[in-house]
């Protein structure tokens, strides 16, 4: 590989231009941007990236920067760009023409992206992209067949959605985002029948949990015995559903938090509605309180209840406590199963599974596992338009024994066990063990280990790439690449470790595994060393 200097990269200009508002509730009031990057060039050899960015209602001076980055498959920093704009507007569109040297070897590169406005916090997009001739599929080097030897039968959906019982439902002829709360006409059982028509096997509504008066701030007004009741019909709808379709499992539950100094996380299994705000009368607009932003206080009410969560759309600067972001905590630990590692544009309005606005935070999944979570990576929708499950191709794969139904609590035990992958292709399946164990386990081990990634597709795509990533839980450290082959032999140094797989297919789409978690037995804490076959 030349150095960084040698490398000429062309491009045209950058354009700008401004796009009409998206969401500006408090609620979603955060900086958003992503990153639109062809996996493949086009014929000329050439693709076009477009950089989007989002302030709600921006403030005078407000400056947003970013930098994109060209990463080498070493992790290695190729070219950069980089920009700084007032924002006057809401909305901030850049595109780059980007044509790729001749000398630039053969491989799948990732384009890395950050941005902040103002004072908001740095947020971080990756995505692949190949260069030059793809790969042969290593589908032969994996092992299809292996998926389905597995004794599990796989179910596919979406665990983040919005419904009118909060700020969803919106009829997609004149959804642009979100609803006001509870305006919508459409509820969480169209939100069932529209998610198994279109082939879903389980959907979660989540509604936001301080809605539920009504309002995106706080209702004065609200009656308390009002917003319990529709959190219990909400539960109720979902219970009916279920016995009257069996084969589909619906969920009913809670999004819980803020973004703006926050974070969401969903509560999978509560029947009591969790809240902090009160109307004139001093009263909860909840069955159970749960102070605004106290982490420490939800996760040990978690914990005692027996409720399961995930991170939804984390972000570095949140779930924080005692003042630091994506803090560990042994109630959290055992509450928090999963963390969507990438998602498709909340506010999307497709029903053709073609939504280009897709979002990616494996970064900050990353640093949950390090701080010692013991999180599965899920792929989810955050559907707040009438489009549940059906604005991209991504979903929430869900391992359970086939003697199993479909119910919750057949759900609810494969999750707690962590046999889940998140997938961007529907038709496409992942699982990882290691010297036998599947992924999400937890096992002790003396000597080798052998870790196997096993992929199968049944629209026809392969695997263009496949890595294996290795992390110490507690470390607070980085997630580094342990192999970029679907077999690997390592031999671990004494201590905890975690490992998960990523696929990238032929089209870009990728997969993760749910982790490994290994403790290693021994004398030797040297570096471990790696065998691949």
């Amino acid at each position: 590989m030349r150095a960084p200097s040698m490398i000429a990269v062309f491009f045209s200009s950058i354009v700008c231009i401004s796009a009409a508002s998206r969401a500006t509730t408090v609620d979603h009031h955060e900086f958003d941007a992503w990153l639109e990057a062809p996996f493949h060039a086009d014929a000329h050899g050439a693709r076009t990236l477009a950089l989007h960015f989002s302030v709600p209602d921006p403030q005078p001076g407000d400056t947003l920067r970013w930098r994109l980055a060209l990463l080498a498959p070493d992790g290695r920093t190729l070219r950069g760009w980089r920009g700084a704009h007032l924002m006057a507007e809401p909305d901030h569109d850049v595109t780059l023409r980007w044509r790729a040297p001749s000398t630039l070897r053969h491989g799948i590169y990732r384009l890395r992206l950050r941005a902040s406005a103002g004072a908001s916090p740095t947020v971080e997009q990756t995505w692949n992209v190949m260069v030059g001739k793809s790969p042969a599929p290593m589908a032969s080097l994996l092992a299809p067949k292996a998926v389905d030897t597995f004794p599990y039968a796989v179910y596919l959906g979406n665990l983040h959605s919005q419904t009118n019982h909060s700020d969803g439902g919106g009829a997609l002829d004149h959804c642009t985002g979100a609803q006001a709360p509870q305006s919508a006409a459409l509820g969480p059982t169209d939100a069932y029948a529209y998610a198994q028509q279109h082939g879903l096997d389980f959907l979660m509504t989540s509604e936001h949990n301080h809605m539920y008066d009504g309002s995106d701030g706080t209702n004065n007004a609200a009656d308390p015995t009002a917003a319990k009741a529709l959190y219990q019909s909400g539960l109720q709808a979902a219970a009916a559903w279920n016995q009257a379709h069996p084969g589909f499992l619906a969920i009913y539950g809670q999004e819980w938090g803020v973004i703006n100094h926050g974070g969401h996380l969903n509560i999978l299994n509560s029947e009591e509605l969790l809240g902090w705000e009160r109307n004139a009368l001093d009263e909860l607009i909840a069955d159970t309180e749960s102070p605004k932003g106290d982490y420490a206080f939800l996760y040990k009410l978690m914990r005692e209840r027996g409720w399961i969560g995930q991170f939804n759309h984390p972000q570095g600067d949140q779930f924080v406590i005692l003042g630091k972001p994506l803090a560990w905590n042994a109630d959290g630990d055992q509450a928090m199963v999963l963390c969507e590692v990438m998602n498709s544009s909340a506010f999307s309005a497709r029903s053709d599974e073609t939504e280009t606005h897709l979002s990616n935070y494996e970064t900050a999944c990353n640093k949950l596992l390090e701080a010692g979570y013991h999180v599965a990576f899920s792929s989810d929708q955050d559907n707040h338009c009438a489009n549940w499950g059906a604005s991209y191709s991504n979903r929430t794969g869900v391992l359970m024994p086939p003697d199993t139904p479909l119910d919750g609590p057949g759900l609810l035990a494969a999750l707690r066990n962590r046999r889940v992958f998140a997938t961007m292709d529907k038709n496409a399946r992942l699982v990882l063990t290691a010297n036998g164990h599947l992924m999400g386990e937890r096992f002790v081990n003396r000597g080798k280990l052998t870790l196997q990634a096993d992929y199968a597709n049944s629209s026809g795509h392969g695997a263009a790439a496949v890595t294996i990533f290795q992390g110490v839980p507690g470390r607070n450290g980085m997630v580094a690449v342990l192999a970029n082959t679907a077999r690997s032999i390592v031999k671990p140094a004494a201590g905890d470790h975690f490992y998960y797989a990523r696929v990238t297919q032929d089209d870009g789409k990728m997969l993760w595994s749910a982790p490994i978690w290994v403790t290693q037995q021994g004398r030797n804490r040297a570096q471990q060393s790696i065998e691949l076959r």
